[in-house]
């Protein structure tokens, strides 16, 4: 079986891709799980109602959030009535949210999937190490396809949070810096894990946002509106492949995919929707 992992939606031009290629994704890659990574949908910061549903719409199981979740209020009844979307689980009980999703898969399976934010030079929050502990001994025996999404800064706190849970979940995929790193690997307990899966958006950007806009506010210090790029966007995400029983993953690669292959992708959901 296997399950995808998409980095940070940044904007319109990340959501778009997710809708020209979700349905046509989980049919070439035989994806029995897909989440989505997307605390940066709206214009860049945070999630609407409205964006919540296209990416639900275009193809998402579960959508996990980090520290801009709560950047636009109207969110909040969805992050307390549905099921589908995560707050990151070491945040206060009072912050609304759910703290992990199950997902029904074939074969009478279920998965967990989970969000944590790190605290090194993040916001402070309590300790995702101790969290972790807490959401894994609450889960239902039966649920051995675990995917925890490690929304954090450092390098260095994605991988101890890796070998932390090595063997306890199916893969530690992380988010947040926007840059995908070249470092997947299968951890010796089963575990899959990347430092970051890196983001959905514009790639010509500095991290989804125009370069002029950038390059002006960090240069003149003048305050600046940070707009969202557009230019040659691209999905980033990780698949894992896992055994059904055990959970323990089998094998992870690295995915992009740019509008040069959104043709085959939209043809394939195409197909799939006539038959």
């Amino acid at each position: 079986m296997k399950l995808l992992h998409i980095g940070d939606v940044v904007g319109k031009p990340g959501r778009t891709m997710l809708q020209r290629s979700l349905k046509g994704l989980r049919i070439k890659y035989q994806l029995d799980l897909i989440s989505v990574n997307s605390e940066n949908a709206a214009a860049g910061t945070g999630l609407t109602p409205e964006t919540y549903k296209e990416i639900v719409q275009a193809g998402a199981d579960v959508l996990t959030m980090g520290d801009h979740i709560y950047k636009r209020k109207e969110i909040i009844p969805i992050l307390e009535q549905n099921d589908n979307i995560v707050k990151p689980a070491n945040y206060p009980p009072e912050a609304p949210g759910k703290t992990y999703a199950l997902v029904d898969l074939p074969l009478g399976r279920r998965a967990a999937v989970i969000s944590l934010q790190g605290r090194v030079f993040m916001s402070p929050v309590d300790c995702p190490f101790h969290a972790a502990d807490k959401i894994l001994k609450l889960l239902p025996p039966d649920v051995k396809i675990i995917l925890v999404d490690f929304h954090a800064e450092a390098t260095s706190d994605k991988q101890l949070m890796g070998r932390y849970l090595d063997g306890r979940v199916t893969a530690v995929l992380g988010t947040h810096t926007h840059v995908a790193t070249a470092d997947e690997q299968i951890f010796p307990g089963g575990t899959a894990f990347q430092t970051d899966v890196g983001m959905t958006g514009p790639m010509e950007s500095v991290i989804g946002r125009k370069i002029d806009c950038v390059r002006e506010a960090v240069y003149t210090f003048k305050p600046t509106k940070y707009e969202i790029a557009l230019g040659n966007p691209q999905i980033h995400g990780a698949i894992v492949e896992f055994d059904h029983i055990t959970g323990k993953a089998t094998a992870i690669e690295r995915l992009v995919v740019s509008e040069s292959d959104l043709p085959e992708l939209e043809r394939l959901a195409a197909q799939a929707t006539y038959r």
